[in-house]
C-alpha cells in the first residue's frame, strides 16, 4: 500500500471530520476535492478531472464513487475499503448513479454537506448533483470544512514541508546558475524541474513563472519563450513539491547591473516581508499580515505597483493550483495558528519604469517567531 501516513493518523484525522459533521448537525459531506481525498485517505490521483466524489457519513462510513480507471489506485493509495464504479457511456449521469449508490445512508431530509468549490465539481456536473439530490436532501456548500483541518500540519504533514523547503532551495540555486545572457527562459525551467524530480519531489500543482525583459511584468505562465539579455530583469517564481505538499520560493534576479531605482524596490521588498514575518504568530489574522505588507510598500511609494494579495497557505495541492486555503488579503479574519504553513510574497510590477522586483518565502507558524523554510539570503540576485 503506497501510503505516506501512518493509517492511525488518517484515522485520526476522519474523526476529528465527523465530529466537526455532528457538531454543524451534517448527515455527511460529499467531497469532491482531491486534496481532501488525500488528506483523510491517501488517495492519490489525477483522476479527479472526471467525476468522482468520496461520501464520508456523520457514521465515520465512507464510500468512493469513481471510474474503472481509478478502482486500483484507490485500493492501492489510500484506506477506503468500499469503492463503487460509475461506468463511461453516452448519456451517462454519475451524480444519479452516486444518489442511488448511497441509498439509505442518505434519509430523507437530511443536511448534506458538498465541496462545491472543486476543480472536479463543474458547474454541469453541480447543477447534476443538484437535480440528483436536491428533492429530498437539502445539500449546504461545506467547501472549506476539510481546508480549516488541513491548514494546520500534523508533524508528520511538516516534515514533508521541511523537505520540500530543501528541494526548492537547491532548485532555486540550480536555477540561478543558468540565469545568464543568451540563455532562455525555459533553461531556467528546465533546471528548476529537473532539480525538483530528481531530488524526489513531485511536479508542482501550477505552472511556473519565469519571464525576463517585459516578461518579468507577467506573474503568471504564459506560453513562448525569451532570452535573457546582456542587461535584463529575470522574475521567477516556482514550488517544490514532496508528497504532494508545497514550498514556494519567489525572487527577481538582475543581469548587468543594478539600478538605484531596483536597489530601492529591492530594499521595500525586504522591509515589507520583515513587517508581515512579525506578524506571522498566533494572535493575528491573515489580513493583519496584508496590512503589514500594504503598509510598508505604500509608505515607500509602491502602492500602484503592488497587488491586492500578498500569500496565501500551502500544503496538500492538485492541479490547476498549489494555492491553498486561506488567502492573505484586506480584512481576511481567518486566525494564525501554529503548524499553518503560509507563503508571503512581496510583488512590485510596475508599468510606469517597465521594472519587476518580487521577494518571497514559505514560513511555518509557531507560537513565537515563524520558521523560516528557506536558507537563501535577501541578497539581491545579481549577475555581473
Amino acid at each position: 500500500m503506497a501510503l505516506h501516513f501512518d493509517p492511525a493518523e488518517l484515522l485520526a484525522r476522519i474523526a476529528h471530520v465527523t465530529d466537526r459533521l455532528r457538531a454543524e448537525c451534517l448527515d455527511g459531506i460529499l467531497l469532491f476535492r482531491q486534496e481532501s481525498m488525500y488528506w483523510l485517505t491517501g488517495y492519490d490521483t489525477a483522476g479527479y478531472s472526471q467525476f468522482q466524489c468520496l461520501w464520508l457519513g456523520a457514521d465515520g462510513g465512507m464510500l468512493l464513487l469513481t471510474r474503472s480507471s481509478d478502482v486500483r489506485q484507490a485500493k492501492i493509495t489510500s484506506i477506503i475499503e468500499d469503492v463503487r464504479l460509475w461506468i463511461d457511456a453516452a448519456g451517462a449521469n454519475p451524480a444519479a448513479t452516486l444518489r442511488e449508490t448511497l441509498g439509505g445512508r442518505i434519509r430523507p431530509g437530511a443536511r448534506i454537506g458538498v465541496e462545491f468549490a472543486s476543480v472536479t465539481l463543474n458547474a454541469q456536473r453541480g447543477r447534476m448533483l443538484q437535480a440528483a439530490f436536491a428533492p429530498d436532501v437539502e445539500l449546504i456548500d461545506a467547501s472549506t470544512l476539510i481546508a480549516s483541518f488541513a491548514v494546520v500540519k500534523s508533524p508528520a504533514e511538516l516534515a514533508y514541508v521541511r523537505e520540500a523547503g530543501r528541494i526548492a532551495d537547491e532548485a532555486w540555486r540550480q536555477a540561478f546558475a543558468a540565469c545568464r545572457p543568451g540563455n532562455s527562459e525555459s533553461d531556467i525551467l528546465a533546471e528548476i524541474y529537473a532539480t525538483v524530480i530528481r531530488s524526489g519531489g513531485d511536479p508542482a500543482a501550477g505552472r511556473f513563472v519565469c519571464g525576463a525583459g517585459d516578461n518579468a511584468l507577467l506573474c503568471r505562465y504564459f506560453t513562448g519563450k525569451g532570452r535573457i539579455g546582456a542587461t535584463d530583469q529575470v522574475n521567477i517564481e516556482f514550488a517544490a513539491a514532496y508528497r504532494h505538499y508545497h514550498v514556494a520560493l519567489m525572487r527577481t534576479a538582475l543581469i548587468g547591473a543594478a539600478t538605484p531605482t531596483q536597489r530601492r524596490m529591492h530594499e521595500a521588498n525586504i522591509e515589507a516581508l520583515a513587517a508581515c514575518r512579525d506578524r506571522l504568530r498566533p494572535g493575528h489574522s491573515y489580513g493583519d499580515l496584508f496590512d503589514a505588507h500594504a503598509s510598508v510598500l505604500d509608505r515607500r511609494g509602491y502602492k500602484h505597483a503592488r497587488l491586492n494579495a500578498c500569500g496565501y497557505s500551502l500544503g496538500v495541492s492538485y492541479p490547476p493550483t498549489w494555492m491553498e486555503w486561506p488567502m492573505i488579503y484586506a480584512g481576511n479574519p481567518v486566525a494564525l495558528e501554529p503548524g499553518m504553513v503560509v507563503f508571503m510574497h512581496m510583488i512590485l510590477l510596475d508599468s510606469e519604469t517597465n521594472l519587476a522586483m518580487c521577494l518571497g518565502e514559505t514560513f511555518v507558524v509557531t507560537e513565537g517567531a515563524p520558521e523560516r523554510l528557506s536558507t537563501l539570503d535577501h541578497d539581491l540576485p545579481l549577475v555581473v
